[in-house]
């Protein structure tokens, strides 16, 4: 049986969301539906501006007292300012923990942890593993699992095709769907209304989400934020990388315009193909050939 991995997030903290009022306050303003968190069962959501772009993403769960927000750490005050803003008269209160707790990554199989550290599966895709938020002081060096760098999460992350924010693609310029939300469970299409709800409801059902995070493969090492070229036009950009594959920010309309005219796409001066995501109901356009060359 191949042992588990296991990583420090560096990147990673948790903000407490305390108060009566907690659960109906961030029902309103997450993309996700909040009573799905049950059972130790996290949803991925984001928080988003009016005109339906992803100012905040993280990871939410319900701990019966309080809630959890597993969140990006050079992010925890400006989400808190921005949560703030729309408390209003709201009985709801924010405690950033980033001094308290470490974040974790776990995939290849099941982690043991201490019973004052939290596990969840990462709700985004099955084959992500878990992860685990933790007091400050531990660890993990009793998980059973191999202890890897953070270069080894994300690399297990972009082999599955699955994007981060910051990473690969911009906060405050991207809307759910080009980031695949809609696809790695981080929006919910049935819940009521939240902050950019409209927008992000009408992309949904008019199916107008052009641009997607698709992974791709070249023959040699990638560069991240090396524009993609099909021919003269400009496609894409790369967003993070490891060695040959990465994760890219695709126009598929271009990309399949330039295939079909018989361009190799190249990331910078690397020719790259686009995959196929076993998770994505969207159709990637490919090359014939298997391999870029």
């Amino acid at each position: 049986m191949t042992k588990c991995s296991i990583a420090e997030l560096s990147d990673r903290t948790a903000i407490r969301v305390t108060g009566d009022d907690a659960r109906k306050f961030l029902q309103d303003v997450v993309t996700n539906d909040v009573s799905k968190a049950v059972d130790g069962k996290a949803v991925h959501a984001a928080l988003l501006t009016p005109q339906g772009k992803i100012l905040f993403d993280f990871f939410l769960l319900d701990r019966g007292e309080h809630f959890l927000l597993e969140c990006a750490r050079d992010r925890v005050g400006d989400l808190i300012k921005r949560l703030m803003f729309y408390r209003l008269r709201a009985a709801v209160e924010f405690e950033d923990l980033s001094g308290d707790v470490k974040t974790w990554a776990s995939w290849g199989g099941d982690p043991t942890y201490d019973e004052d550290a939290i596990k969840y599966a990462d709700p985004r895709l099955e084959a992500l593993g878990f992860r685990i938020v933790a007091p400050a002081l531990h660890e993990m060096t009793q998980s059973g699992c191999i202890v890897a760098g953070e270069a080894a999460y994300h690399a297990h992350r972009i082999s599955l095709g699955v994007p981060e924010a910051g990473k690969d693609y911009p906060l405050e310029g991207t809307f759910p769907h080009e980031a695949d939300y809609d696809q790695l469970a981080g929006v919910d299409f049935h819940k009521g209304c939240y902050v950019g709800q409209e927008v992000v409801s009408r992309m949904e059902h008019r199916g107008t989400a052009r641009k997607r995070i698709v992974p791709v493969h070249g023959g040699t090492s990638l560069s991240s934020g090396a524009e993609i070229k099909g021919g003269d036009t400009s496609i894409g950009v790369m967003g993070s990388v490891s060695g040959d594959k990465g994760l890219a920010t695709v126009r598929l309309d271009r990309a399949k315009k330039a295939i079909s005219d018989g361009h190799a796409l190249r990331a910078g001066d690397v020719e790259i193909v686009l995959d196929q995501p076993q998770w994505a109901s969207f159709t990637v356009p490919m090359k014939k050939t298997e391999d870029a060359t």
